[in-house]
Parts: structure tokens; sequence; C-alpha cells
């Protein structure tokens, strides 16, 4: 992905999905796939033959209902839920490095657990390879122990240096302190996140999940990609706020004894470099909406979103950091730059509010199967921030595949951005990273060709479900789904692969990646009460399913 992660401006007309017809799929496979979505809730009676498919599936013995948790989870076998690359091995590794380390230092568990801040118990725990180990974790281990980073999987992600020279005890104070909060804010994203969402009126949640929409942001049912209109207007637009703000100074350390960094994005660039980290051309929403039909864009830089998205939550997790708040009135006067941004987030003019587009792409199985959708794992030992949490895939920022002026208008399209994604995501092929001198010929491209056919045939369809912002950061999303039949499928996506630069297309029990996490209730309900899923991940699965018979009919 080209990204490094981590309104109230509604029509009257309400525009329906237009319907595609499916010539090659009988109605019976339809009504097949619709049937074992609700497979966790069928009356015994009639549903036991659609509940058994589907449990044979989840690699589970075929049990009764009742044997069941009230949420229809197989409680037995729940720890190996979902497959991706079993981390044992890793846990076993830690776990003997750090008793290793520690024992020759000379020092006991509760001294060492003292200097990382956690509980001898649980330093024990990690001894005996007991406990998992998050990446911040290693990191302070590695930084309490002396620990090379390779000996607990963090190397492979090198940092550039920063400059200490002349660095006082003042400036080494105020950055060490910014990367304290840096740290604790990836840590608790989750829970943050799920607590800023209280901030904002309940009639702007999205329920189960933790973004919020403005008017006329989600549809009544999901609209078809292609019905709504993308007008891009390439002239200069004004920026209220842009997160170098005096509200903002808690959030940047000092760079010169008297001067801060000038925006959140430089701090990050001396202080916590990504491997890729560079501000790009991408897409800024101007006004419109999913229901009226008619977006509108206009151009601005990546900078300029997270410049205000991870000051508004480094500043939130700076406020629970020092001082845990029972309820969301407590950060009431503690949160000056979220206050500056106002009771109406979702105003385009205010500031540049950059979408992404996140797909959830759902496979529409074979007779007897369900369907399923794919299901991306963030590696803790591969990604810095959002780590360990899983995604739908694809995911990437809305923008140009290259600096290049004619890839401005070339590359406006939410389905040309999404099968870009598709190409690096799922079949591992290189991104378009800005370096091309030529633009993309989707008309010559091949994948693009075959799913535009499979579209017009009925065999692919691709809706989108709504936009919304993460309430933690206000970073935009622009919430898509397409339902993909089974033979295209496997001519399109049969080789997925299974890794990929920032972690694991994961799946059921023994599952190959293409075969992804059967959709059904059970599943569903799962993901968004009892793991970590990313916030735009949990809003595209909640509306899907919320909508699944006019997705899958």
């Amino acid at each position: 992905m080209l990204a490094n992660h981590a309104y109230r401006s509604a029509g009257s007309r309400s525009v329906r999905p237009i319907p595609l017809p499916a010539p090659n799929v009988s109605q019976e496979k339809r009504l097949w796939a619709l049937s074992c979505c609700d497979a966790g809730t069928v009356d015994r009676r009639h549903g036991w033959r659609i509940l058994a498919a589907a449990v044979k599936l989840l690699g589970r013995r075929q049990r009764p209902v009742a044997a069941r948790g009230g949420d229809g989870v197989d409680r037995a076998d729940e720890p190996s839920w979902l497959r991706h690359d079993d981390d044992h091995a890793s846990v076993d590794r830690v776990g003997v490095v750090v008793r290793e380390y520690r024992l020759a230092s000379g020092q006991n568990q509760a001294a060492i657990a003292s200097a990382m801040g956690v509980s001898q118990q649980f330093l024990s725990q990690v001894e005996n390879s007991t406990r998992k180990v998050t990446l911040e974790q290693r990191q302070s281990l590695a930084r309490v122990l002396g620990i090379p980073p390779e000996e607990l999987g963090l190397a492979g992600r090198p940092r550039r240096p920063v400059a200490s020279d002349n660095v006082t005890a003042a400036i080494a104070a105020s950055r060490g302190r910014w990367r304290a909060q840096r740290n604790w804010l990836n840590r608790h994203r989750t829970d943050l996140a799920q607590l800023a969402v209280q901030w904002y009126a309940p009639e702007y949640r999205v329920p189960r999940t933790s973004l919020i929409a403005g008017d006329g942001w989600l549809p009544d049912e999901p609209v078809d990609l292609d019905s709504v209109q993308l007008r891009l207007n390439e002239g200069p637009q004004s920026m209220q706020v842009t997160g170098k703000e005096s509200t903002t100074l808690p959030v940047r350390p000092l760079r010169t004894p008297d001067t801060p960094f000038e925006s959140y994005t430089s701090v990050v660039k001396h202080l916590d470099p990504p491997q890729l980290f560079e501000s790009r051309p991408s897409y800024r929403y101007l006004g419109g909406s999913v229901s009226s039909g008619v977006m509108d864009f206009g151009l601005a830089a990546y900078f300029d979103k997270l410049d205000v998205s991870e000051a508004l939550a480094h500043e939130m997790a700076a406020s629970c950091m020092d001082r845990a708040p029972v309820r969301v009135s407590d950060l009431a006067g503690r949160l000056p730059f979220r206050e500056l941004i106002g009771d109406d987030p979702f105003d385009p003019a205010r500031r540049a509010i950059i979408p992404a587009i996140t797909t959830l792409t759902v496979r529409l199985r074979r007779y007897p199967s369900p369907p399923s959708f794919l299901l991306h794992w963030r590696d803790p030992e591969r990604v810095a921030t959002a780590a360990g949490v899983y995604d739908v895939i694809p995911a990437g920022e809305f923008q140009p595949s290259s600096v290049a002026l004619w890839d401005r208008r070339n590359d406006f399209s939410l389905w040309r951005n999404m099968v870009r994604e598709y190409s690096e995501e799922l079949l591992g092929r290189p991104e378009h990273d800005g370096t091309r001198t030529e633009p993309i010929d989707y008309e010559q491209w091949t994948l693009f060709q075959k799913l535009c056919v499979a579209r017009q045939e009925g065999k692919v369809t691709a809706h989108i479900l709504g936009f919304g912002l993460d309430a933690l950061t206000l970073a935009a999303t622009i919430l898509t789904v397409v339902v993909i039949d089974d033979e295209v499928f496997d001519e399109v996506f049969g080789s997925t692969v299974r890794f990929n630069e920032e972690g694991e297309i994961v799946a059921i029990g023994d599952g190959r990646a293409a075969d992804g996490v059967p959709f059904t209730e059970v599943a569903v309900n799962r993901l968004l009460t009892k793991e970590p899923i990313a916030a735009p991940g949990a809003a595209c699965l909640a509306l899907a399913w919320q909508h699944r018979g006019s997705l899958i009919s």
C-alpha cells in the first residue's frame, strides 16, 4: 500500500443499488449462500444440514448448537479459531532469550519487571513461554536487558539514525516523553478509539464500530460503485486547521532549545521514521455524499492528513496516559486540539479530509460451502503501528499511482485504486510507487480487464457501503465490498499469496489463504466482539452483514 499506517452535506436524492444480472449463477446457489450466511441462527429442525456444512468448513466436530456458547462460538476450539503462521516457536524463542540475558545480567525478575513497568508474574510467564509478547514489549525487553533487536524478532525494519548533536537535557526529555507517549498510543489504539467515539453524538456513530459518519455518508442500502459520480477540482484549496496550531504544541517536542518541530509528520520523520514515509499526492474530499450520488474531490498531500489525524490520536493518548479517564466527560478541557476541530468533524472546508479505501472481499463459494471473506493479520514483527490486529483486505489510500500530473485524472477512480490494491496485496505484485514515467494503461492491463468483464457479466459486484471517520484520528475511509463468484476468484486470485509486507492473509483451521473465513453470523460476531480488528474493517463487516441479502441475492 502507498500509505504508512499506521460531512454534514447530504443530498436529498436516494441512490438505490444497481442490480447486476448473474446469468451463470443459479438462483439455488444464491439462496444457498444466503442460507449459509445465517447458519448460526437457523432453526435446528430446518437448518441442521446447513449448520453442519458450515461447522465442517470451520474444521470443528459437528456438535449440536447447545454445545456452543451463547454467541454460537465453539469454545473447545476457540484458541485456534483463525490460522495464521504458528507463533508458538516465536514465543518459545523470546522466552529463552529473555531468561538467558536476565540471568547473565545477575538481576532477578522483580527488578527487570519494575524497570519495564510490568508485573513479575508477567515476566515469569514470558520466560516460561506461556505469554505472547507484543512489539512494544519486545522493544522494552531489548532496551532494559540490552538484547540485540534481531534476537527478539525486531530486525528487518531499520530506522534512520537521529542526529543527537547539541541535544540538551530539555530537548532529550521532551523527545523522550514524545516517544513514550507514541509507544503507548500504538499499544492502546483500539481502546482509545472506543473511548473517542463517545466524544461524538450517538446519531453519528456506526453501530458496533468506532467509526462516525455524517449525514448522507451511510446509504440505506449498498450503492453500486459506478452509480456515484466523482468530480475532481485540481485548483488550490484552503485549510483552516493544519495541525500546526498552538494547540498541538504539547504533541510536538523540541527540535532546538527554543523551537518545537513544526508539524507532527516532521516529528515522526526525525524521531520515529517508518521504512517508507513520504508525502504523496492524495485525493481530498470536498463535499457531496454517497447517498446523493455525487462526491467532490480536490488534491492535497498525504502528510496533510497525518499532521491532523496522528496529532489528534497522540493528544488523547497523552491525556489518558497521564490521568486515565473514568468516562469521556473527564477529558473535557484536556483535548484542546480536538476541541479546535469542533463539534462538526465532517466539515471538509475546515481541514483536509483525505480518505483511504477499505474493501471487504466476499468469495461466493461453490455449493455446498458458505461464502467466505478475506482477512489480513498485521504481524507485530513486521509493522510498527496497528500491530497484532485483523483487517479486511485490500486497503490503501485513495491517491494517484505516481506524482506525475497525468496520473491525477488517469487514476481518479475508486475501482482503479481498488484493483491496484488487489494486485499488490493479494497477488504480491510490486506496488505502483510513483517511479513510473508513463500512466497505467488500464485498458491493456490483464487483471483489470478480467475483473471488468466479470463485473459486466454479473460475476463480480462492487458496492459502496458508506464513508466514515475513525473517531480517534478522524481519518476518513471509503467503505466498499466486492462479491466475487467462485470460478472468477479461482481464475484471478487462485494464486493469492499468504504473506505480504505487512503480515499474512489468514484462514480457518488448515484452509488456504484464498479460502478465507466463512461469512457467517458466528464469524462476523466473533470478529466484531472478541478479536482485535481495525475500525474500517469492522465497519465493512458490520455493514455488509447488515445488507447481506441485497449483496448476495
